[in-house]
């Protein structure tokens, strides 16, 4: 057993460097329970496409804040940040170590930092909408890369929710999207562990997380959400995969032309992912290709020690 005076220890990083199997081996090891920060994971019936842990994969490690919203809900950056915060408190207060994993690089700055989130327009936001609906959401994403490069840099440009949001925010702050984003050295005590993959590792394995969906059941799985209102989440609809075999459904691709779109934008987005967390200066990224990944980031976290 080992223990570790550190508050919060997060995982991050982009999709299929490890965060999930690292976050339950790091669990394991400090005596502490995993919190969820990928904002997809948080739905009902999301599984194959996320790939969530499994009741088994979790190895009896509590997990907190999965499958807390139906699909038709629609997401909100700002009640995570609650909700994570609780759930990180919580699990303090019972002298365990929180355990932060997840990819969705706003929402563990929500749960480690005081983000406060400009309150939204209805006229503004029905606006950005409709122009959303003429002009499509590349159009949209090149107006924000002008207005506020970085936050173009992260949010992929078929994201139409994320650019209306980041839009609006600009029109209603008078600044960047970005600019409301604390500085760095603003942080609830936290050490924050980040995994990075040698490019063509990454992409091979993106790859073969593609394929696996495809080969365990992604489309009845797809199928199924949308008996359960899919189509009208404004978030869960455009998850990465989702939004893909939902064309496949429509009719609008062949089931190979999902799978590569899946591919294509998956890969974009893990490049954006890691972007994203290279600007934060408290990350310590480990290579998981070299070497045991749980020793490497045992050997970073402060204040641990062995005990038998």
């Amino acid at each position: 057993m080992i223990a570790n005076t550190t508050r919060i220890v997060a995982v991050v990083g982009p999709t299929t460097a490890g965060k999930s199997s690292l976050a339950i081996d790091l669990a394991r090891a400090l005596d502490g329970e995993v919190v969820n920060a990928d904002s997809m994971q948080l739905y009902q019936g999301m599984d194959v496409g996320t790939a969530k842990v499994t009741a088994a994969e979790r190895q009896g490690i509590p997990h907190h804040l999965l499958d807390i919203w139906p699909v038709t809900r629609t997401a909100s950056a700002a009640e995570y940040q609650a909700l994570a915060r609780a759930a990180l408190d919580d699990i303090a207060a019972r002298g365990r170590v929180p355990i932060l994993a997840g990819g969705s690089g706003l929402y563990v700055r929500a749960a480690l930092e005081d983000l406060n989130f400009p309150t939204t327009n209805s006229g503004t936001r029905s606006k950005l909408e409709s122009e959303l609906a003429v002009a499509g959401a590349p159009a949209m994403h090149a107006r924000l890369a002008t207005l506020d490069p970085a936050a173009a840099e992260a949010i992929l440009p078929t994201n139409g929710r994320r650019i209306v949001r980041a839009l609006e925010v600009i029109e209603l702050t008078g600044q960047p999207f970005t600019a409301n984003l604390p500085s760095y050295d603003k942080s609830r005590p936290a050490i924050q562990i980040g995994l990075t993959l040698p490019r063509p590792v990454l992409d091979e394995r993106v790859t073969a997380r593609v394929d696996h969906m495809w080969g365990s059941g992604f489309e009845d799985e797809v199928r199924k959400l949308v008996a359960a209102g899919l189509r009208s989440g404004k978030t869960a609809s455009r998850a990465l995969g989702y939004q893909q075999m939902l064309r496949y459904l429509g009719g609008e691709w062949t089931l190979d032309q999902a799978r590569d779109e899946t591919v294509k934008a998956t890969k974009r987005f893990a490049r954006r992912q890691e972007s994203w967390f290279r600007r934060d200066p408290r990350i310590i990224w480990l290579d998981p290709t070299a070497g045991d990944v749980l020793s490497q980031a045992l050997a970073r976290i402060p204040g641990k020690r062995s005990r038998t």
